[in-house]
């Protein structure tokens, strides 16, 4: 039996020396096994040839037998795994690319900055922001927004576009006048980026839906004109730990900040404690404000959001930032948390 080996080993070494197909190998191997059970099947018991390949039939009949079961085994595991791959490719989703071509032209600006890249661009897409008011702040924040590739932008307004609005608020048109602002504003996202949603809601932020609305989004913008409705965006942006990032305006003047007490950073009322008395604090239609001024620090608010989403940077939290459009000055000071804030303290 040792010589059929040697012999076997030899086949296969010749073989593998002059580069003779692995399946040829393999049926020489086969050829000197049916040769060797022929000797021991047909020739005398006492002929030395068959004495020399074993002397008896068994061995090779139990190896044959052995070799058949490995075979059979194998081939079973060879199917069970490609029947649970198969499976396994029918249900499994089809893999989703995170941009489209489209996409990845469009954001490449964005994809070459090294604190954006990538991951920071699928963040935005991923992204789900609300901005409170679609007016002088709102609008170039949603424009920003949408062309930054934020995926859903939700922008809550009541009132409609009006020719007065015009010299400030450009998101809005000629054509729109008398269209409510959230639908103007949709259009206008939508016609600058196909490629994301927009949610408008057209009512009033009132306190019964605050909560429940905020809790849909990751981060909030108020571009809102009056107190009542910065309180009140303020509580429900802490009550659901939201970053605010804020905005206001007055003439010739701007300033912002990022309010985020789940940050260790102080709330709106946190700052501005009370409201101001009546006529401390005009509105834009009583006091005027330059067309530009919401434009810069509108910008600005999206920027700290992209900032927000990335993590690019330093946020403006505990800082708040003045813009005096006047005398091109500008100054940013610092804001702290108060431990008896009535919203945030304690």
């Amino acid at each position: 039996m040792a010589l059929v080996l040697g012999i076997a080993t030899v086949l296969w070494g010749l073989g593998k020396l002059l580069g003779t197909p692995h399946r040829q190998r393999w049926v020489m191997i086969g050829l000197l096994f049916v040769a060797v059970l022929l000797i021991q099947l047909t020739l005398p018991a006492e002929n030395p040839l068959r004495v020399a390949t074993g002397g008896s039939a068994a061995p090779w009949l139990m190896l044959a037998g052995a070799v058949v079961i490995i075979l059979v085994y194998r081939q079973g595991l060879w199917w069970l795994k490609v029947k649970a791959e198969t499976r396994q490719t029918e249900e499994a989703p089809a893999p989703k690319r995170s941009f489209s071509d489209v996409e990845l032209d469009r954001y490449a600006r964005h994809i070459v900055l090294r604190e954006v890249g990538g991951p920071g661009q699928k963040a935005m897409k991923e992204a789900r922001v609300l901005v409170i008011g679609a007016g002088g702040l709102g609008a170039p924040a949603l424009q920003y927004l949408a062309a930054a590739g934020v995926g859903t932008i939700g922008v809550i307004d009541h009132d409609v576009v009006d020719n007065a609005n015009l010299q400030r608020q450009v998101i809005h048109n000629d054509a729109t006048i008398g269209t409510p602002k959230v639908f103007s504003a949709q259009a206008a996202m939508l016609a600058q980026n196909p490629h994301i949603t927009v949610q408008p809601y057209n009512r009033r932020l009132t306190e019964d839906i605050a909560q429940d609305l905020f809790a849909e989004y990751d981060i909030v913008l108020d571009g809102t004109d009056n107190f009542d409705t910065r309180y009140l965006t303020n509580a429900a942006a802490v009550a659901t730990g939201k970053p605010l990032v804020s905005g206001a305006l007055a003439q010739w003047e701007g300033q912002l900040s990022v309010f985020d007490p789940a940050n260790d950073a102080p709330c709106y009322r946190c700052v501005f404690p009370d409201a101001p008395g009546p006529g401390m604090a005009p509105s834009c239609a009583e006091a005027g404000v330059i067309g530009p001024l919401p434009g810069v620090i509108g910008a600005m608010m999206a920027v700290e959001t992209v900032k927000l989403i990335t993590g690019a940077g330093d946020p403006l939290r505990g800082q708040m930032l003045i813009y005096d459009a006047l005398y091109a000055e500008v100054r940013k000071i610092g804001v702290q948390r108060r431990s008896n804030c009535p919203e945030c303290g304690g």
